[in-house]
This record gives structure tokens, C-alpha cells and sequence, in this order.
């Protein structure tokens, strides 16, 4: 799958709506008993950024994205601004942040994950695309420097510890980061519409999340 490594206009994401979704199948028996299973292991996030589109100069820019992206061609990043930290929104992100792994001694190469609940059923979520200059990594509480201690893969999510610096057996390894939401366009047409003179809006932009193949994050 195509991807650019470009962002969608954050000023005009802010007034976007959307959030996960999942796949449950629900059967209800003749006794009013329910079962429910699970399809997707993964929740994935949908969005409608036509909500954030209030000027002619954010028409410009959503249709400029449009044709460079060819419709639903090529997939881009997008920041979800209720949900793009390591930690809540209007925090700061710390290395204790996020777990996301224990070292053995060997291990080198950790993924980036970001884990919501904590007692019943915890769903951890792969960070694909973090943002660079933002990842903060800590071993047994002591925070590591980007360049000497560890190297970020921007493009997969894949925090590699320099040599001297592999986490000992039974180290915690956290981190802390922002990060985008892989996706695409999830439509070839754009309806525009002209309310006046200074104003247009296009009800309807659609965008959804994308799963990238391994072959496309490699390590």
C-alpha cells in the first residue's frame, strides 16, 4: 500500500468527528440469552473531517491534499486530537508513560504500544507512526538519550537500543511519545458546496484507518 508521510491539516482535523469502532456479532437466543464474538481483534478509527472545513482558504487546502493524494490512492497521517499521546491529551509524555516491553539481556528492537484499560480486558495498540522528535524511552526508570542510546524509526514505530545500551533481563522498558493515525480518504469525490463568499464547506470528507502490512514497517 501506498503512503505518503505527510500530515492532514491539523487546523482543520480539530473540528473533524469520529472515533473507534469494532465488529461484535450479536446473536440473541430464543431464551434472551446473547452471545457475542469478537471479529476484529483491533478497534478502527473512522472519521468525517468535513466538520472542521469553514473557510475558502480550508477548502483550498483539502482539495490540494485530495488531488496530491489521488483520492483514495495513497495513504497519509492524520492527528486525532483526542487521542494522539502516549498520556491524556494536555499532559506532557514522560518515559514512564506507556510499557512496552521487559528486557532479556539479547533484545534489542522494541515497538512503540499504547495500552488502554488496566484490569479486566487491557487492549494494547501498536504505535505505526510516531512523531519524530517526541519519543522519550527510559530503561529501569532511566531515561536513555535519542542518538547514544536508542534510534527511532519514525516510519514503523521501532525503537532500537544502541550497543551498551540493550536492556537487561527483567528491565522495564517504557516510553513516551505523540504520535499520527495512519489513513486514507475514504472516497474519490469531494461535494463542495459555496454557502458565499467567504465561506464553503463540503459536508462530507470521509477518512478511515489504515492497517499496514509488515512488508510496509520494516524493522
Amino acid at each position: 500500500m501506498s503512503f505518503h508521510e505527510v500530515r492532514f491539516p491539523t487546523g482543520i482535523s480539530r473540528g473533524a468527528q469520529g472515533g473507534p469502532e469494532r465488529r461484535t456479532e450479536l446473536v440473541v437466543l430464543g431464551s434472551g440469552h446473547e452471545e457475542r464474538n469478537q471479529r476484529w481483534a483491533n478497534s478502527r478509527r473512522t472519521y468525517n473531517a468535513g466538520y472542521g472545513v469553514t473557510t475558502l482558504d480550508d477548502l483550498h487546502q483539502v482539495i490540494a491534499f485530495f488531488e496530491e493524494r489521488r483520492g483514495r490512492l495513497y495513504g497519509f497521517r492524520w492527528r486525532d486530537h483526542l487521542d494522539w499521546k502516549s498520556c491524556p491529551p494536555q499532559s506532557d509524555p514522560a518515559p514512564s508513560d506507556q510499557r512496552i516491553g521487559t528486557g532479556d539481556g539479547t533484545t534489542a528492537v522494541f515497538r512503540l504500544t499504547k495500552t488502554y484499560g488496566s484490569v479486566f480486558a487491557p487492549w494494547v495498540r501498536e504505535i505505526v507512526k510516531p512523531v519524530a522528535g517526541t519519543v522519550r524511552v527510559a530503561v529501569g526508570g532511566v531515561e536513555k538519550a535519542e542518538g547514544s542510546g536508542f534510534t527511532l524509526n519514525p516510519l514503523t514505530g521501532m525503537v532500537q537500543f544502541q550497543a551498551g545500551h540493550v536492556p537487561g533481563a527483567g528491565q522495564p522498558v517504557t516510553a513516551g511519545f505523540e504520535f499520527d493515525v495512519p489513513v486514507r480518504f475514504d472516497t474519490d469525490r469531494l461535494e463542495i458546496s459555496l454557502s458565499g463568499f467567504q465561506h464553503g464547506a463540503i459536508p462530507s470528507i470521509p477518512i478511515v484507518e489504515v492497517r499496514l502490512c509488515e512488508r510496509f514497517r520494516p524493522d
